[in-house]
């Protein structure tokens, strides 16, 4: 698009460079050489009077430049002939400008002729020369250079849409504009066309000296990984929450280096800022890893229950995120990295780190944002800092909706709204297949109603213990979630089963390796949106049930022996009466939560085949809160929830195994009037 505009002609001095091409001139002049066109030209505009009115008087072309001042790039000009203009009309009229020019002490360069759709020429020339370009005679108009754009979407920002009807089109359910956004990084190069006006830059800055004694410091070379997330971010054309403000806090060097007291020194300098002007909702995004450090997981743990998200990167380093920090802090939402099939990350020796300490993954391949370069360069870049700045825009889309949602519940929200079951577990380490997460984090559909207040749950998954028997593991829910089940799973099946625990207020899923156990998994049910008083209740004594009180809901059962190994429980009870049955010399453990609205109930897969591993789901608008497995004959090595599906691995044997899920739901608001 373009606008027009008036030139006005300016008043020209002749300067020194000027009279020097008039002396040399001159010079040729009195060796009676002979001159070109181009020369007979410069010299009779350079002695003419300027006094003397121009022999023909005509009006000036219009001039026209784009309308998105972003775009537009000064100093490069399209000379638009008029119709019927010949092609030595054209270079006749190049020369006189260069002439014009020249006699003002201007020197402009031709880059093209055109001769095909219209007659006329490309040139490089100050803005000050315009108001002579616009007076040449056959002159129709002049138009300013402009940047153009490929208007494909980039595959990341493609992969994160739900709604895909609209092709070509970028079109998330909001820009994020009430989201502000901390980004520790390096510098940022604040006048980038993507993120101009977009990026504050903070007088934070606390890095370490590069390493090396002949480092160069380019401007392009310091602010080159934090301006490529920001882009991902916030950038006018390559980035998720188009609408989000970020501030820049500088903790990388030039080399992209830091130091854990640096990252600790900007969370402190977010921290007292969030205080004196308080911003909410705000993400603190932290593109960076560092060797697992208590105190950094301790301060984001700390930020985290002030209100404030925060999203780190698994690392690049194709191992188990628990061994770094911020990632392997429970608090913080940790993000790995797919490749364009949605599949782990990974180039030559380095690749996305994965394992338990992982929430989600998102797009990190090959990612098109800014580039330090130059105010319009873009580049492509890799890892899992791409991928969290995935998941921090789509918070920002998130927050926008909801801007009350606690770091737990927006968490819940990602992994609701994220693309499951789309990752070959075979490209997973055998080690971590079960403790990673099978999602890849998309944008919420525009259709959905989801908000902060709905019944969501996830599974955590503790380490595994020790292989000794009777050795403990422990899995925990994140500050502001409800434990509504606890369950666990060995390889080989022998374990003890499991236990709920409560430490200083918290409870805790504790698993129970059995005798000649290779180790097992502890695996939490962790809830939000029930607002609900939730409690858990134990057998009064072994081989006793564990009973709900009358108006609780039964979410969720367990069981444990101290013998070294445990029985398949019963049925759950669901009736008038809800409880968790016991086996004798076992203890059982009832989740139970009450509220008016919960309602809650079974639902049994008993396959008439034999099956190593059995599967059930909750319907749609229903919630899984608790998952176990039933056998008789084949012991189960363990029951686990995976997104809303109940899943049981039995170890073999004569007969087959049953899947037990609890399915919950806050019943609909035209049943309540009923009750």
């Amino acid at each position: 698009m373009t606008e027009k505009i008036s030139v006005h002609r300016m008043k020209s001095v002749v300067t020194v460079c000027c009279l020097s091409f008039l002396l040399g001139l001159v010079a040729l002049v009195e060796t009676d050489e002979d001159y070109t066109e181009d020369e007979e030209m410069i010299l009779s505009l350079i002695l003419q009077d300027d006094t003397q009115p121009e022999a023909e008087s005509r009006p000036s072309a219009q001039f026209y430049r784009c309308t998105k001042d972003a775009w537009r790039m000064p100093g490069q000009y399209i000379v638009v002939m008029r119709k019927g203009t010949h092609v030595n009309q054209v270079e006749r009229t190049a020369r006189r400008l260069r002439a014009k020019a020249a006699k003002r002490g201007y020197l402009i360069e031709i880059l093209q002729t055109y001769s095909g759709a219209f007659h006329g020429f490309l040139v490089k020339m100050s803005s000050d020369v315009l108001h002579m370009a616009v007076k040449l005679p056959h002159v129709e108009y002049i138009e300013e250079d402009s940047s153009i754009f490929a208007q494909s979407i980039p595959w990341n920002l493609q992969r994160i849409l739900q709604n895909k009807h609209e092709s070509g089109k970028y079109s998330p359910p909001n820009d994020g504009a009430k989201v502000g956004v901390y980004l520790l990084d390096t510098s940022v190069q604040v006048t980038h066309r993507e993120i101009e006006d977009r990026v504050m830059v903070t007088d934070f800055n606390s890095v370490p000296e590069e390493d090396g004694v002949r480092v160069h410091r380019q401007t392009s070379q310091c602010d080159s990984h934090g301006t490529h997330i920001a882009g991902v971010v916030s950038g006018r054309d390559s980035g998720v929450a188009r609408g989000a403000s970020v501030n820049s806090v500088r903790v990388l060097n030039c080399q992209g280096k830091g130091t854990v007291s640096g990252a600790l020194a900007g969370l402190e300098y977010i921290q007292s800022s969030l205080m004196s002007q308080p911003i909410r909702p705000v993400i603190v995004l932290l593109p960076f890893v560092g060797g697992f450090s208590r105190t950094l997981n301790a301060a984001c743990r700390k930020m985290v229950e002030s209100g404030t998200v925060l999203i780190a990167a698994a690392g690049n380093y194709n191992d188990d995120a628990c061994l770094y920090s911020p990632a392997s802090e429970p608090e913080v939402i940790t993000v790995g990295a797919v490749n364009f099939a949605d599949q782990p990350l990974s180039t030559g020796t380095t690749g996305t780190n994965v394992g338990r300490c992982v929430d989600v993954f998102a797009p990190g391949d090959d990612i098109i944002s800014a580039s330090s370069d130059c105010s319009t360069c873009f580049t492509t870049k890799s890892g899992t800092s791409q991928a969290a700045a995935h998941v921090a825009g789509i918070a920002a889309v998130l927050l926008n909706l909801s801007p009350n949602s606690s770091s737990a519940e927006l968490l819940q929200q990602l992994l609701h709204h994220s693309v499951r079951q789309v990752i070959n577990p075979e490209s997973l380490p055998l080690n971590h297949r079960l403790t990673t997460p099978n999602m890849v984090a998309a944008l919420p559909d525009s259709t959905s109603t989801l908000i902060g207040e709905d019944l969501l749950c996830r599974s955590v998954w503790s380490e595994r213990s020790a292989v000794k028997g009777l050795a403990t593991t422990t899995a925990r829910c994140r500050h502001g979630e409800e434990m509504l089940s606890c369950s666990s799973f060995s390889q080989n099946g022998a374990r003890a089963g499991e236990r709920v625990e409560e430490r200083d207020g918290q409870k805790e899923c504790v698993a129970v390796n059995g005798n000649g156990g290779h180790g097992v998994f502890a695996v939490a049910r962790c809830c939000t949106g029930h607002k609900a008083q939730c409690q858990m209740l134990e057998s009064p004594k072994r081989g006793e049930d564990a009973e709900c009180p009358p108006d609780y809901q039964l979410t969720g059962c367990s069981s444990s022996s101290s013998s070294g190994h445990v029985s398949d429980s019963d049925l759950p009870l669901h009736g008038s009466r809800r409880a968790c049955p016991a086996k004798r010399g076992e203890m059982s453990y009832a989740s139970c939560c009450h509220t008016s609205s919960l309602e809650c109930r079974l639902i049994e897969h008993n396959p008439t085949g034999l099956s190593e591993q059995v599967e059930v789901s909750c319907e749609d608008s229903w919630t899984l809160t608790g998952c176990q497995g039933l056998s008789d004959g084949s012991g189960v090595r363990g029951a686990f929830a995976l997104g809303n599906t109940c899943v049981v691995h039995t170890s073999g044997g004569d007969k087959g195994a049953a899947a037990i899920a609890t399915c919950c739901r806050h019943r609909p608001s035209h049943q309540l009037s009923d009750h």
